[in-house]
């Protein structure tokens, strides 16, 4: 098999359940490199259980998880981390006391295995790095700002620069959107769209605004009850029987919205 068509990720009947409430039911999937997948589904449908099953934030009940051939069960997040997969968060992730460019500074000074540097003093530190990563966001005029004083579109901006930090081969983004008025959502995927472009990323990510769903995505699984009920090319996955029943409604899923685990 060639290295276009290799995949990435592979995930093999991987089962989750949480007192007896099953959150991923024998789930199999492949992402191939440099696809752009979303996963989408509603509230439980399982979505952010599956990102943590990957990013080693929760461990399989059963099943298989590998990463470039590597298997990634029982490894720690940092460590899966170094392995090439970055992760946003639905919720905030960032350090709110410290200004955007500390935030992103620290994270990459702890990328470079530098934390522990007594020679010289952070702020000196990565300066030039954390300022193209601002550049490449569209924070740089926020800089010195404080990063919990920022608006929530702008701190979902700061998350993303956090996560490019380590470098990812494999960006994964929970939600990139939520919360976010139309101009920022609409700015926000612009800018998803042309750095994964620019980096050659692979990119698997959930949302909840179908047009972002359908704006970008290449490949899309549609999760329901932890189980992946379809997966293809856009137009297949719009045009599903059982995909319009449960989801999307007859009129293809324009508007339906809902943040799901």
């Amino acid at each position: 098999m060639s290295a276009m068509l290799s995949p990435m990720l592979q995930i093999g009947g991987l089962w989750k359940a949480f007192a007896g409430f099953v959150a991923t039911r024998d789930v199999s999937f492949d992402l191939a490199v440099g696809q752009t997948h979303a996963i989408i589904g509603p509230n439980g449908a399982g979505k952010t259980t599956f990102f943590n099953l990957i990013t080693g934030h929760l461990r399989p009940d059963r099943g298989s998880v590998s990463f470039e051939g590597r298997d990634l069960v029982g490894l720690p997040p940092q460590k899966i981390v170094r392995l090439g997969i970055a992760r946003s968060f639905q919720r905030i992730n960032v350090y709110p006391r410290l200004t955007v460019f500390e935030n992103v500074q620290v994270a990459l000074i702890a990328h470079e295995h530098q934390q522990w540097n007594l020679w010289r003093p952070g702020r000196s530190l990565y300066r030039a790095g954390t300022q193209e990563l601002l550049d490449l966001v569209g924070l740089a005029a926020e800089a010195v700002e404080i990063a919990g004083e920022l608006s929530y579109g702008k701190q979902k901006q700061l998350e993303l620069a956090i996560a490019l930090a380590s470098q990812p081969r494999l960006l994964l983004l929970d939600e990139p959107t939520a919360g976010m008025s139309p101009q920022e959502t609409a700015a926000t995927i612009a800018s998803v769209r042309d750095i994964v472009k620019a980096r050659g990323l692979t990119l698997l990510f959930t949302e909840h605004d179908m047009a972002v769903v359908f704006g970008i995505a290449e490949r899309i699984s549609v999760l329901h009850h932890g189980e992946i009920i379809a997966s293809g090319e856009p137009d297949a996955v719009r045009n599903d029987p059982e995909v319009r029943r449960v989801y999307l409604g007859e009129g293809g899923g324009h508007g339906w919205g809902g943040h799901g685990q």
